[in-house]
């Protein structure tokens, strides 16, 4: 049986211990938190990530605890924009609240084979296997070792020195999750407005709603987070479109509001070592505006999964891995530079929707 040490309790690193383990690999998730928790309001999860959780038996959960979203596009004065040659199943995922979605994949993996309160300052890679140093000064030996601790990894910073994450200069997020109460919020409203500013809100589970903003070129923040946040929402309403919107950040407490400097990690010249691999944001974390980083970290782990029950040679098995995860998002990379930069509603819609289409159809099969 294969020992695996994973690091990070998010996300992708729980889907990537249970999803080990249905292979017969002996797990342990070091997360140096205190808890497990969830960084962020939502998730998106489209078909492809949705099919590695039918794997591990957890589809139907996930699907019970998210909205189907169908988005539609919007100019800043509230008409409607889909690009023409691209069907629903091209603008459809699913949205589910983080808190959640984390606790049932804690609770997949097992409680016990998660560690929380663990910080790992660095690891020590032999000719068999690694050993992980904590800052207790315990260590783990493992035969493998996955970096899954986000744009910041501490993995990365090892296995690529130099690749620390830099700010995407100027981008800026805001976010929220706040009750529905009588609003009818249904189908996810995405506007495409002015200076670079883009936002929506969309039911994000039964009771609750999720409001967001971004802006690229932001300039100076000034006020409080509701207050920048409610600038750039203006960005986003012309002639009484998108009162709603503006309605649900005005009511949302200060606290309550996720703001972020978008900070992505720089192409890197490798991934995986004979013992040590990188996986989700910690390999290839980008801006959020595409909206499938989760999704695309999933399909990272089917990949690697797949490819470790079918080489039994671990060297072999994640140069595999690499290669086709490192050459997917070179295409990822030009598909997020083209909706960046797309310039109004239309050109937006339909670089989306061109990358959503290639990203489903394109997804990689992990029997």
């Amino acid at each position: 049986m294969n020992s695996t040490v994973i690091v990070g309790g998010g996300l992708v690193g729980l889907t990537t211990a249970a999803s080990l383990k249905l292979i017969g690999h002996e797990v342990v998730v070091l997360e140096q938190a205190p808890r497990i928790r969830a960084v962020g309001a939502g998730i998106g999860l489209w078909a492809n990530a949705l099919r590695e959780f039918d794997r591990l038996g957890i589809g139907p959960a996930i699907r019970d605890m998210g909205i189907q979203q169908n988005t539609w596009f919007f100019n800043s004065a509230g008409e409607p924009v889909r690009a023409p040659g691209y069907t629903d199943r091209d603008h459809q995922f699913l949205l589910v609240p983080r808190p959640e979605l984390n606790s049932l994949l804690a609770d997949t993996v097992g409680r016990d084979r998660i560690r929380v309160d663990a910080h790992v300052t660095g690891y020590t890679e032999t000719g068999s296997d690694v050993v992980v140093h904590l800052a207790n000064g315990e260590t783990l030996r493992t035969d493998l070792l996955i970096g899954s601790d986000g744009v910041h990894s501490s993995v990365r910073k090892q296995l690529v020195p130099g690749s620390d994450a830099v700010a995407h200069s100027g981008h800026y997020a805001w976010r929220a999750i706040v009750p529905t109460g009588d609003r009818s919020t249904e189908a996810t409203v995405l506007t495409v407005g002015h200076r670079r500013t883009r936002g929506g809100y969309a039911r994000i589970a039964r009771d609750r709603t999720m409001w967001m903003v971004n802006q690229f070129d932001a300039g100076p923040l000034t006020g409080s987070k509701r207050e920048r946040a409610l600038e750039r929402a203006q960005n986003l309403a012309e002639a009484g479109w998108n009162d709603e919107l503006l309605s649900l950040i005005a009511g949302t407490p200060e606290e309550s509001i996720l703001e972020n400097q978008v900070t992505l990690v720089p192409e890197l010249p490798h991934w995986t070592s004979a013992h040590v691999a990188l996986i989700g944001d910690a390999a290839h974390g980008l801006s959020p505006h595409i909206a499938s980083g989760g999704t695309l970290g999933i399909e990272d782990v089917g990949v690697l999964r797949s490819t470790l029950a079918a080489e039994a040679d671990l060297e072999k098995a994640l140069t595999t891995y690499e290669h086709a995860r490192s050459s997917r998002f070179e295409a990822v990379r030009e598909h997020s530079a083209a909706v960046e930069h797309a310039g109004d509603a239309v050109e937006f819609a339909q670089r989306y929707a061109a990358f959503s289409h290639w990203m489903l159809t394109t997804a990689p099969a992990t029997p």
